[in-house]
């Protein structure tokens, strides 16, 4: 079947499934509150992206309250 506008769902971006992934990590409690999350270069590495993407994946979970940046320090999952 060929998309329409009525079946076609548009792609997610890249950061929005990192950032999901790091939200369903918090949730499970992988990443438990008070914790420092992977450095950007880890994440960088991990996901296989660039700076801007994780840059942007962690605004996401920053303005969703998940997190706390901060700065020369690093993200945090918030208490």
């Amino acid at each position: 079947m060929l998309p329409t506008e009525e079946n076609h769902v548009p792609p997610r971006y890249r950061y929005e499934q990192i950032a999901d992934d790091l939200a369903e990590r918090i949730a499970s409690g992988e990443f438990q509150p008070g914790t420092k999350l992977p450095s950007r270069r880890e994440l960088i590495e991990h996901y296989g992206v660039t700076e801007p993407v994780i840059d942007r994946a962690m605004q996401v979970l920053r303005i969703k309250g998940m997190t706390e940046t901060l700065p020369g320090v690093g993200v945090f999952v918030a208490e």
